[in-house]
This record gives C-alpha cells, sequence and structure tokens, in this order.
C-alpha cells in the first residue's frame, strides 16, 4: 500500500542510550572461534544496556527532551504522540498516556501506542503524519525504541539460554514532524501475517497466558525464515518504490536500512544497487535496536557532524509481523542530534519485584 503524507516534514531527530556499553567479546561465554564467527556475520561488536529500573520510555523521554530543549519547541502546539515499542512500561496504560504527561504537553494531545519493531518507524510515520494531515496541530511527536537486550538478560538470569542473546541492544529515539509547506513524501507498507510464527513470543500473553515449564520464556526467531523474507521481499519493495518515484541509488545519500544484521545489509545493499559507502550501519556499536534502529543510525552518522544542507535518506523497516515499509525523509543535518546517554528512569511509585532489583 502506498501513502502520500503532504506539507510535513521532519525538524527534529535524537536518540538516547544508557551509559554501559557491553562488548560481545566480554559478554560471550564462547569460545573465541564462535565469538569471531558471530561478529562477522552479524555485525555486532557491543550493544548498550538499560539498567534493571530502566524501560524503553526512558530513553524515548531523554530523546524528546533534547529535541524540545534545543529546539525551544512550545510543547502546547504537540497535538500528537504515537510511542511506538514491543517493550511498553505496562499492559495498560498505554505508556504513551505516562509519556504525555512526564514531556508537560497539553492535554489537548492524542496520545497511544503502537506494538510494532523492526518495521515500526517507518509505521510510525505513517501513523503520525496521517493524523497530523486530518488535525489542526502543528507538531507531532514519533517516540521509536525498545529494551530487547533487557528482555534477553532477564531470560538468561532464569537459567533459559537463548541464541539472540548478544545481538540486540536497548534505545529510544524521537522524532519531531512538523506541518509546514514542504513536497509530499510516500510510503510504501506491507504485511504478511501469514508468517507471524517467523518472530514471535506465543506464551504469557492473553492467548497462551501461563507458559509450559518447557517452553523457552520470551522472543523466538527462525533466523532461516526471516534472512530469506528480508533479502527477498525487502529489496523487492525498494525498488519498486525507487520506480515509483522515479528515483535510482544516485539520488539518494544514504540507504538506512533496520539494522538486523550484516549479511542482510550487504544483501540489500546489492540488490538495490546502493554501494557500500551509502548503506549506513550501526550495527558494531548499537546491535539490532528494533524500532529505533533506522533513526539511531542516521543519529550516529550525521548526530556529531558540523554540516549545513539536507540529506536524503532512504529508509526500509522490516521484520515482525512479517511487516516491511519504505520512506524517503529529507532531513537537514542541523536537526539530528548528538546522541543522548542516561541511567536516569521514572519512579512511579509502585512496588518492585525481586528480579527487577
Amino acid at each position: 500500500m502506498y501513502s502520500e503524507l503532504n506539507n510535513l516534514k521532519v525538524v527534529g531527530l535524537a536518540a538516547a542510550v544508557s551509559g554501559t556499553w557491553d562488548s560481545v567479546r566480554e559478554k560471550s561465554t564462547e569460545d573465541e572461534a564462535v565469538i569471531n564467527k558471530f561478529i562477522r556475520t552479524t555485525g555486532v561488536e557491543g550493544r548498550y544496556s538499560a539498567s534493571p529500573r530502566q524501560c524503553t520510555s526512558d530513553f524515548c523521554y531523554a530523546a524528546a527532551e533534547k529535541i524540545l530543549k534545543e529546539k525551544n519547541i512550545d510543547r502546547d502546539e504537540i497535538g500528537v504522540l504515537v510511542f511506538v515499542t514491543q517493550t511498553s512500561d505496562y499492559r495498560l496504560p498505554a505508556t504513551a498516556c505516562v509519556l504525555q504527561n512526564r514531556l508537560g504537553l497539553s492535554t489537548d494531545c492524542l496520545a497511544f501506542d503502537v506494538n510494532l519493531g523492526c518495521s515500526g518507524y517507518v509505521y510510525g510515520m505513517t501513523i503520525i503524519g496521517s493524523l497530523l494531515m486530518s488535525t489542526r496541530s502543528r507538531y507531532g511527536l514519533l517516540l521509536a525504541g525498545d529494551t530487547s537486550a533487557r528482555e534477553q538478560s532477564q531470560i538468561e538470569r532464569r537459567k533459559v539460554g537463548h541464541s539472540a542473546e548478544l545481538l540486540f541492544g536497548d534505545s529510544g529515539t524521537a522524532t519531531l514532524i512538523e506541518k509546514t509547506p514542504s513536497e509530499p513524501i510516500l510510503v510504501s507498507s506491507y504485511t504478511d501475517g501469514a508468517r507471524f510464527k517467523a518472530i514471535v513470543s506465543p506464551f504469557e500473553g492473553y492467548r497462551n497466558c501461563d507458559r509450559p515449564e518447557a517452553e523457552v520464556p520470551g522472543t523466538r526467531m527462525d533466523e532461516i525464515e526471516v534472512f530469506n523474507f528480508a533479502t527477498a521481499e525487502v529489496p523487492g519493495q525498494i525498488n519498486d518504490y525507487m520506480k515509483v518515484l522515479g528515483t535510482t541509488s544516485e539520488d539518494y545519500d544514504c540507504l538506512v536500512l533496520h539494522q538486523a544484521n550484516l549479511m542482510i545489509l550487504k544483501r540489500i545493499g546489492k540488490k538495490t544497487g546502493f554501494p557500500k559507502e551509502k548503506v549506513l550501519k550501526s550495527l558494531n556499536k548499537f546491535g539490532n535496536t528494533s524500532s529505533s534502529s533506522i533513526p539511531i543510525t542516521i543519529v550516529d552518522r550525521y548526530g556529531e557532524a558540523d554540516e549545513d544542507h539536507v540529506i536524503h535518506a532512504l529508509c526500509c523497516g522490516f521484520g515482525v509481523g512479517l511487516s516491511w515499509a519504505t520512506i524517503a525523509l529529507p532531513i537537514h543535518v542541523k536537526d539530528v542530534f548528538p546522541l543522548v546517554h542516561t541511567d536516569d528512569y521514572y519512579d512511579d511509585g509502585y512496588p518492585r519485584g525481586e528480579e527487577a532489583e
């Protein structure tokens, strides 16, 4: 499905992580040959890990605060807040409601969560853009992130092994969108729910409330199925998208893909005609950061850049669902802020269990 977003512009982009970076070589208990193969195939050398009391919302809050303070935005003019995550603070209410209050936004604000992962940033842009177009609000705030490494560390504490324990990282991002005269933005989105079991957390929800003792907790992934999906469906979509726009890889400064693993990035880059220097990578620093991997990769590349120009980034997210989506975003480099490090967390006043300490 193609969607057109009119008179909207990204005017702020920020990302936040903790102050704790874990090296794969130090974290893994495998022998050196196994570690070397993991790094070579995934591209992950380490990742930032949330503390036991940090949630995804804490990183998104810090990223949003960075944008709002640096740009001196009137918070009453933010009328839409969308929080995209698979690791929300609560089963209910929506974490977006809590973030609306923490950020000091007006009660005249539409706020809700979206349960999506790897494709979530592009899907989120479609949602928030469409809402802004149909409301009188000037600004919308898209918050996207996940603390998947924290989930894996909890699994590890339960004495259950998991092959993805070293792949995922924790982070949160914020994107400020303004309603202002600008060129249309086209989004291409697809879903194939027949393959939902390729990435799934089947237990301890409402469908299967109780996890059988023999079953592994948390998320499970069919790595072969995901690889085949990403290297077949995604390049086709990107090529079709460029064909519709009448563009080629030469018209973009960079290709920003969901940071699934290095082999997938290389394969997609080759199939879409992008030279390797244009395919941005941040896996080595952050690991796979799910819904925040596209914006945090842009922050990693341009957040510290002393440049005064607009970049044209072709972005594609793909994964859980299975779902995939592509968007071409023009972003001024000066609106991309340096990476934020924070160890702060929100104390909601509720008692905490032993595992969370």
